[in-house]
């Protein structure tokens, strides 16, 4: 079947390491289903990927791809969640210190067909193209645990996203907007900036600027780059919900500001399967979808891959068969 993978790992220049081409299909364990995958979304996980981050040596060649949408061997069209806990698991799948990400144990959904446990499979509603749903298991989820499951924010709350173009930072705008919070965004870029507006932002700041007033929450995907911004622009009593940090994850920690103003710091990681059902419910009932930056075919992967990696992106990259 064709796939795209990684052959090895390059830090300096992941580009090196991506292939595309043939792979064996996979086998369908008890207890597991087959995905004829229809589209399947690109992430920076993908990149890191074939930088060699959580993807060892000894388990290369990977399939690439958390997100993926399709068909199952019943003619179901389902949506993988691509977290995989341990099978005796219970509860809260992304607390299983065991957990994984497709790609990253288990080949992923960058090919013609994806294996996994039958309970990561997702019913797709009938009002999401594939496309669309494509881009829901991970970016989306990921915001939709941030903000309403792990921040303790209501709506009516200012809550401030960094970073305004990648598809964690655009799934929270949308989603926060949709739901009645007021979202103000950040980006060294002027017309991702306006892109955001659009998009159902309040207001949209230049990186770093003086905000109008202090907020309740601020979304943080970004990490050393703007972790001194995010602290500052609280209210006492404020919080920061944190799911990455991309340009480092070492900034000085701001800890007398974070005691003295009774700041609260909380990590979120993905989602369960069922907040990735309640995210596709959402969607189906109030419209929103998210952005796509660009459709390409699977073949095309690699003009995927580039843009991403030269941040030429607002919204997701979304692969087709």
């Amino acid at each position: 079947m064709f796939a795209v993978y990684a052959a090895e790992s390059h830090a300096d220049d992941p580009l090196a390491a991506l292939r595309t081409g043939d792979r064996p299909a996979p086998d369908v364990p008890e207890g597991w289903a087959r995905v004829r995958l229809r589209a399947a979304s690109l992430n920076h996980h993908d990149l890191w990927s074939l930088r060699g981050v959580g993807l060892p040596a000894d388990r290369l060649p990977m399939i690439l791809g958390c997100d993926g949408a399709g068909v199952d061997d019943e003619g179901r069209e389902v949506v993988v969640h691509a977290v995989v806990s341990d099978p005796d698991w219970t509860g809260d799948e992304t607390f299983d210190p065991r957990r994984s990400l497709l790609s990253e144990r288990y080949q992923g959904t960058f090919a013609d067909e994806v294996v996994v446990p039958r309970r990561n499979l997702v019913p797709k509603p009938a009002e999401l193209s594939f496309e669309e749903a494509a881009c829901l298991p991970t970016a989306w989820l990921t915001a939709y645990r941030m903000l309403f499951t792990r921040s303790g924010l209501a709506p009516g709350s200012t809550v401030l996203v960094q970073g305004a173009g990648g598809g964690v930072a655009t799934a929270l705008v949308a989603l926060g907007s949709a739901a009645g919070y007021r979202m103000w965004v950040t980006s060294r870029d002027e017309a991702k900036r306006a892109k955001a507006i659009e998009l159902g932002a309040d207001q949209a700041f230049e990186s770093g600027a003086r905000l109008p007033e202090r907020v309740d929450g601020v979304m943080e995907t970004v990490g050393k780059a703007t972790w001194s911004h995010s602290v500052k622009s609280l209210r006492p009593g404020g919080v920061i919900v944190t799911c990455g940090a991309t340009s480092g994850d070492a900034p000085p920690a701001e800890l007398t500001r974070i005691f003295f103003l009774q700041l609260s710091v909380v990590g979120s990681t993905m989602g369960t399967r069922d907040e990735l059902d309640r995210l596709m419910r959402l969607c189906a009932v109030t419209g929103v979808r998210p952005l796509i930056d660009h459709v390409l075919p699977l073949e095309d992967a690699r003009e995927g891959f580039e843009r991403m990696l030269h941040e030429d992106v607002f919204g997701k990259i979304v692969f087709t068969r």
